[in-house]
C-alpha cells in the first residue's frame, strides 16, 4: 500500500460502506470522510440514496487525490464482494 499512512495528517480517505438491510457495499474516496458520510445518507449521492442507510465499515488514508482515486478504483476494478468482505473482517480484528 504505497502512500498509505495511519498517522499525521489525514488528506484523502478511501472508504467502503455497507447497508444494513441488504449487506450490499459502496466503495468512494473524500477528503471528509464525516461530511461524506452525511451526503450518503441524506440522499444527495445519486449511487447510494436507494439502500440508506450506510455506515463505514472500512476506511485507508492517503496522503494525495491521486492515491485514494488509484486505491479506489483497484477496488473498483477487482469487482469481488468476497475481497471487500475480507478487507473488512480483517479491519475488524
Amino acid at each position: 500500500m504505497d502512500g498509505a499512512f495511519s498517522h499525521g495528517h489525514m488528506a484523502y480517505t478511501v472508504y467502503i460502506l455497507q447497508n444494513d438491510r441488504d449487506g450490499s457495499f459502496y466503495v468512494g474516496h473524500t477528503a471528509s470522510l464525516g461530511e461524506r458520510l452525511r451526503r450518503h445518507n441524506e440522499g444527495r449521492s445519486p449511487y447510494t440514496k436507494a439502500k440508506i442507510p450506510w455506515k463505514v465499515v472500512y476506511q485507508e488514508e492517503y496522503r494525495t487525490r491521486s492515491q485514494a482515486i488509484e486505491r479506489e478504483q483497484e477496488l473498483k476494478g477487482k469487482k469481488s464482494r468476497a475481497y471487500i468482505e475480507q478487507l473488512v473482517r480483517a479491519s475488524r480484528v
